[in-house]
C-alpha cells in the first residue's frame, strides 16, 4: 500500500541546543517505516546553511534523502535557500520550491509558504493550473506555515488564499509544520467553519526533532494535540486514507484514524 511519512522542523544542532537527539530519534522511526518521506519545512536549523544541512540533517534524516520530497520553511530563508536547493537537488522541484508528484493514486503538491502565494502571484497561478489540469480523486498538499494552529506561532492568515483554492478544487488533506507540535483538525473550510462534506483535514506535524512547543490556546475544530517527537504516516488508498502519528521510542502520545476522499 502506498505510504507518505514524515514531519517538519527537523535537524537542530545549533542555537539553544548542541544535539541532534530529536532528529536521531525520528530518523530511527523512518529506518523501519516504508514509503515516500516528506518534510514540512525547517529541515536544518538555525539558518538552513550547507554546514547545517551536512551536520544537522545529513547524519539523521539525510540517510533517507533518496526517497525524500522536501518543502521549504522560514529557517531556510534566514540566510537564503540556496543550500536547500543544492542539498536536495532535483527532488526539491522548481527553483521557486513548489512542485507536485504522485504517491500511488494520490497527487501530492508541495508549496512554498515563504514566498508570496496570494491571488495573482506566480505560485497561485501555478497551483490553480495544477489543480485544474492534473486532477486526481485524492490530493494532499504540504507546506510549512499552517493557516490554523493552536501552537506558539499560531495562525498564518496569509495562507488563506491557498486554502480557498484548495477548497474550491476539493483537496482532501493539508500537512504543515512550523509549530513544533502535532495537531489534527476536523475538516473545515478556509474560514475555519466545520464542513464534514467538503472540508479539508489539516495536520500540523512540526515534530521532526527541533525543541517542542506548548499549546497557547486551542483553536476551533482542533481534534487531537500532542507535544512529542514523531512522524505522521499516511497510508494512501484509492478512495481514502489512514493516518497515524508514531512517536519516538519512549513517548506515549499517538493519534490515528481514517478518512475518505472528496
Amino acid at each position: 500500500m502506498p505510504v507518505l511519512v514524515g514531519a517538519g522542523d527537523i535537524g537542530l544542532c545549533g542555537g539553544k541546543s548542541s544535539t541532534t537527539s530529536g532528529a536521531e530519534a525520528t530518523a530511527a522511526l523512518l529506518d523501519r517505516l516504508p514509503g515516500t518521506v516528506f518534510t514540512a519545512g525547517d529541515n536544518a536549523y538555525m539558518s538552513g546553511s550547507m554546514d547545517e544541512f551536512q551536520n544537522c540533517y545529513e547524519p539523521t534524516w539525510g540517510r533517507h534523502r533518496a526517497r525524500t520530497r522536501p518543502t521549504l520553511g522560514n529557517h531556510e530563508y534566514t540566510s537564503g535557500p540556496s543550500a536547500y536547493f543544492a542539498y536536495f537537488g532535483s527532488a526539491a522541484g522548481s527553483s521557486d520550491g513548489y512542485y507536485s508528484y504522485s504517491v500511488g493514486s494520490w497527487r501530492i503538491i508541495a508549496l512554498n509558504s515563504e514566498i508570496p502565494s496570494q491571488a495573482g502571484t506566480s505560485q497561485m497561478e501555478w497551483l490553480k493550473n495544477e489543480l485544474a489540469t492534473r486532477k486526481s480523486t485524492c490530493t494532499a498538499v504540504i507546506w510549512h506555515r499552517p493557516l490554523f494552529s493552536s501552537g506558539r506561532n499560531g495562525d498564518s492568515p496569509d495562507m488563506r488564499d491557498v486554502w480557498r483554492a484548495l477548497y474550491d478544487a476539493n483537496v482532501d488533506v493539508v500537512i504543515n509544520g512550523h509549530d513544533h507540535t502535532y495537531e489534527r483538525f476536523a475538516p473545515q473550510d478556509p474560514d475555519g467553519r466545520p464542513d464534514p462534506v467538503r472540508g479539508i483535514r489539516q495536520f500540523v506535524v512540526g515534530t521532526g526533532g527541533a525543541m517542542l512547543y506548548e499549546f497557547n490556546h486551542v483553536r476551533a475544530n482542533s481534534e487531537a494535540r500532542g507535544a512529542a517527537w514523531g512522524v505522521a504516516m499516511f497510508t494512501l488508498n484509492d478512495g481514502g486514507y489512514q493516518w497515524q502519528f508514531i512517536p519516538v521510542d519512549g513517548a506515549s502520545f499517538t493519534d490515528a484514524g481514517s478518512g475518505t476522499c472528496h
